[in-house]
């Protein structure tokens, strides 16, 4: 009998419902019988009478009562967990109850029970009906734990790590709703809530008390704290990562709270939780887009997108396709780009006749030509491009040959074929180039420019073109971060390569929505600046990383930690800092996030000519020739003129500026 409650209610639903109905019942026939005993007690020998002559009316007591139950839904909760909410929707089923035996004894040309009967009886039974199912909650609940505390046990002796010292940092309403979904989970051993709140502290919610984040060190020595759950979702990234950064510090595992929905519906929260990732902490908080300037060029156009296999492009082509393009023309030339594209285009959005896939290369003006003709292209998203900075330094003629080309092609395709608009993707290594890749873009910019200059030459008809420019994009192909991913799994060393370098980070889907915003705003040859918030170190952003996975960086507080971070000189071409800007004469559009830069002309009688001949070099492969030109055409191009940093140097650089 010891386990008699836990086995009937963990019982398939049939059974379970069966033993509460047959509970039920018994509770009907006792406040039946104690209101008639409650009412008649002074004198036996009317209650005796009192009873035999309504002893009629138990049977249909039961069964309306329990009809009443049943298809009220009061037997579909789970008794484990009934809370007060629960427990209060009986009192309504009660009355509805006495009210329909009040209507059955009413109707039999009977003697009827008096007045005091009623209300006992409706006391009687909601006060037992209610208690029995705390004392089933409670019942339940103690043999859970039990359960719990002998799995534990057992696991323990298998060397199964389980029930972590677990906090939860926040002590609000998604706390609660967190706490809860975990409580009977064997793999959390939930301590307290903390909370920044002073004035909750030392209070209890749920049953936990909840402490101030400067207890922490203490709660860790008590209680061997692992980790925390962070149930703060209203936490800006700024305000979140210094939280992270504290927690990480004392050596803790934070797991971020899955969506408030998947909290709200209890619905896979425990396998929802995860580590919080470096890309939830970087850059500023996704701004919310202008529905007015956001479709322009695209919802009810034809868009055709080069590089759309890559990071940038395919993020292009989702946010495109979402916003009701009429067709969408990808273009890439690495079939096994354009075959993942295909199917995660197909994964989240489904089958579509408007989306054509096409294998080609931007730099084929026929083909762009001929697709812009046969799909009646209005906007050209041209994102294709050599865009790892080490690869096109060692492959100069390449490198600048595709970027150059490419961009040349969709420029004359766009002028042929009448297109309304032509946005080039460009990047901050355009801004004062100290590599090849930055030099190309920045005569990319200069190419669109003067194709802007030239229809406005003609007095307009033309292409509107327009470039936006912005730094390195979270999980980005080439992207750091995922290099930092690997290099931690692989135990170390993760490389950097200088203690001082930074960069800007924004995540891809923000980028792209701020680049379809920028296209309402384009009149002509405008370049783009979008706010990448505040500037990351490298270094830090490596050690937060390192401090994420639960890991230890090897410095000189830490001699026997994890992982080193090794300082390797900075590689040709690489700058210490990332510009956006050309010059200080930019002007802000109407949408906070977007900036127009000033234009920076370049002579077309001259810039066509120098292009030509750059053209014919790279054909040549001569280096000297093309690295000439390039001078000529980008003047403030300076590239290294001594060799990377010194690793010895750079290694023995502290981490602290």
């Amino acid at each position: 009998m010891k386990n008699f409650f836990q086995q009937a209610f963990s019982s398939p639903t049939w059974l379970r419902r069966a033993l509460l109905v047959l509970l039920d019942g018994g509770l009907i026939s006792l406040s039946f019988l104690g209101a008639f005993y409650l009412r008649f007690n002074q004198n036996i020998g009317l209650f005796s009478n009192y009873l035999s002559s309504h002893l009629w009316l138990l049977p249909w007591a039961i069964l309306s009562g329990l009809a009443i139950l049943f298809s009220s839904g009061w037997y579909q909760g789970l008794t484990r967990y009934s809370g007060s909410h629960s427990l209060y929707g009986l009192v309504p089923r009660s009355l509805l109850l006495t009210a329909c035996l009040f209507l059955i004894s009413s109707l039999a040309d009977a003697l009827r029970p008096p007045t005091s009967f009623w209300i006992l009886y409706f006391l009687l039974f909601t006060a037992g009906a209610i208690s029995s199912r705390i004392m089933l909650r409670d019942v339940l609940r103690f043999q859970l734990e039990k359960s719990k505390t002998i799995q534990q046990a057992n696991n323990q002796k298998r060397n199964t790590p389980i029930s972590v010292p677990t906090l939860i940092y926040g002590a609000g309403p998604t706390g609660a709703s967190l706490y809860k979904a975990l409580e009977n989970d064997p793999r959390f051993k939930v301590i307290c809530f903390l909370d920044d709140d002073s004035s909750l502290h030392g209070r209890r919610l749920l049953g936990l008390t909840i402490r101030s984040p400067l207890k922490l060190n203490s709660l860790i020595e008590k209680f061997q704290i692992e980790q925390v759950l962070l149930a703060v979702p209203s936490l800006s990234r700024h305000h979140k990562r210094q939280l992270v950064d504290k927690l990480t510090a004392h050596g803790l595992k934070v797991l971020a709270i899955p969506s408030l929905s998947q909290l709200a519906t209890a619905e896979k929260v425990v396998e929802e939780l995860r580590p919080v990732s470096i890309e939830d902490l970087l850059g500023r908080d996704p701004s919310k887009p202008d529905p007015q300037l956001l479709g322009v060029g695209v919802t009810g156009q034809s868009v055709l997108v080069t590089g759309a296999g890559g990071s940038i492009g395919t993020e292009l082509c989702l946010q495109i396709h979402r916003l009701g393009a009429r067709t969408l023309v990808m273009v890439e030339r690495t079939e096994i780009a354009l075959y993942n594209l295909d199917k995660e285009l197909i994964g989240q959005l489904g089958p579509s006749p408007h989306c054509v896939a096409v294998l080609g290369d931007a730099s084929d003006r026929n083909h762009l030509e001929f697709l812009c003709k046969k799909h009646h292209v209005d906007t050209i998203y041209h994102a294709a491009a050599y865009k790892h900075v080490p690869i096109v330094e060692a492959n100069l003629c390449v490198g600048i040959a595709n970027n150059m080309r490419s961009t040349s092609a969709v420029i004359n395709a766009a002028l042929s074929a009448k297109v309304k608009r032509v946005v080039l993707i460009s990047t901050d290594k355009a801004v004062r180039p100290t590599n090849l890749m930055g030099a190309s873009k920045r005569i990319c910019e200069l190419m669109i420019q003067e194709a802007a200059q030239t229809v406005e030459a003609c007095r307009g008809g033309g292409p509107i073109f327009s470039m936006v420019r912005f730094g390195n994009v979270l999980a980005s192909s080439g992207s750091v971060i995922p290099l930092f991913h690997q290099q931690i799994k692989e135990g170390g060393p993760i490389t950097v390569t200088h203690p001082a370098i930074t960069r800007y980070f924004m995540t891809i889907p923000e980028a792209v929505q701020l680049v379809l915003q920028s296209t309402a705003m384009a009149k002509g040859g405008d370049l783009f600046l979008l706010d990448m918030g505040d500037p990351v170190r490298i270094a830090d952003l490596a050690r937060q990383m390192v401090e994420l996975s639960g890991l230890r960086v090897i410095d000189r507080e830490h001699p026997n930690g994890d992982i080193e971070i090794r300082f390797t000189g900075l590689r040709p071409g690489e700058k210490l800092f990332e510009e956006l800007l050309i010059n200080p004469t930019d002007e802000a559009t109407c949408h906070p996030l977007i900036r127009r830069a000033g234009k920076r002309e370049h002579p077309t009688r001259k810039l066509k000519p120098l292009l030509e001949k750059l053209d014919q070099e790279l054909t040549n492969w001569n280096v000297k020739g093309a690295l000439s030109l390039i001078h000529e055409l980008v003047p403030e191009y300076q590239p290294p003129t001594s060799s990377p940093n010194d690793p010895q140097q750079a290694r023995s650089t502290s981490l602290t500026p």
